[in-house]
């Protein structure tokens, strides 16, 4: 009876043991900002997205000029005009303050939507990638170690390397 009993509870720490081995996950970490910010792709779009700004910047720029320019026209001109025709102008210069906010904010949501736009397929190509490493390599779980994200300790291998070699740089 005693050797029964003994056998029973080896046999029970063996399944234990060995559920528990095999419970285990393989977990790897990779900082996914520095890789979408060293991906060539994305600093294509990042100086295409520039660009995008300068243009916008110096069409505003050249708006809120021209709005200085007839601020300082009429300014001067006040004293011999009457308050009507001031009246008439202030109402002007505040529609050109209203276009120049206008265009900004048309500027902005268009620079967000062209954002979306380029970095969208750049991180389904990271996100792809990441994936394809990690199941090569046998790993169930990837955390994005990045900063800020709450992930403090990196014990697990870091798949950064291997996933940029994936996408050949």
């Amino acid at each position: 009876m005693k050797n029964g009993f003994k056998l029973v509870v080896a046999l029970v720490m063996f399944v234990a043991a060995t559920s528990f081995t095999n419970a285990q996950s393989k977990v790897a970490h990779i900082n996914v900002q520095q890789l979408l910010s060293e991906m060539p792709e994305m600093k294509a779009a990042q100086a295409e997205l520039k660009k995008l700004e300068e243009t916008y910047s110096a069409d505003i720029e050249s708006s809120v000029t021209e709005l200085r320019n007839k601020y300082t026209q009429y300014s001067n001109e006040a004293t011999s005009q009457s308050e009507e025709e001031n009246n008439k102008r202030a109402v002007e210069l505040q529609g050109y303050e209203k276009s120049i906010q206008d265009a900004r904010n048309a500027a902005m949501q268009e620079m967000q939507k062209k954002q979306g736009e380029l970095f969208e397929p750049i991180s389904i190509k990271a996100k792809e990638a990441i994936e394809k490493v990690a199941a090569a390599q046998g790993f169930d779980y990837v955390m994005d170690a990045s900063p800020g994200l709450g992930l403090i300790v990196f014990k697990g291998k870091d798949l950064l390397p291997d996933v940029k070699r994936e996408l050949g740089f």
